[in-house]
């Protein structure tokens, strides 16, 4: 069943994203993201594009509790029109 994550990172590195919004497949791998940085900028990747510094992971998406373990990141689950939302501002804007 397809999935969609949205995975805050607390940083303050500035060429690196804040937001990170993904779609995942039945076996956890990325077929859409979206990365939206601290200035505004939202970058994108599906199977055909990408977009500034954006692509799809190579190896399935770690568990929700693994990603939280680590302090600087919170992962929860999105709803798909949460994603559809972010994933439609990100495609207008290229």
């Amino acid at each position: 069943m397809t999935s969609y994550v949205k995975v805050r990172w607390d940083h303050e590195f500035t060429e690196e994203p804040v937001d990170i919004f993904s779609e995942l497949d039945d076996d956890r791998y990325e077929v859409r993201k979206v990365e939206v940085y601290r200035e505004g900028r939202l970058d994108w990747a599906d199977s055909s594009r990408e977009t500034g510094t954006t692509f799809l992971g190579e190896v399935p998406f770690p568990d929700l509790q693994e990603i939280n373990s680590q302090g600087e990141f919170h992962a929860e689950p999105i709803t798909v029109a949460e994603f559809e939302a972010v994933w439609r501002r990100a495609r207008s804007k290229r």
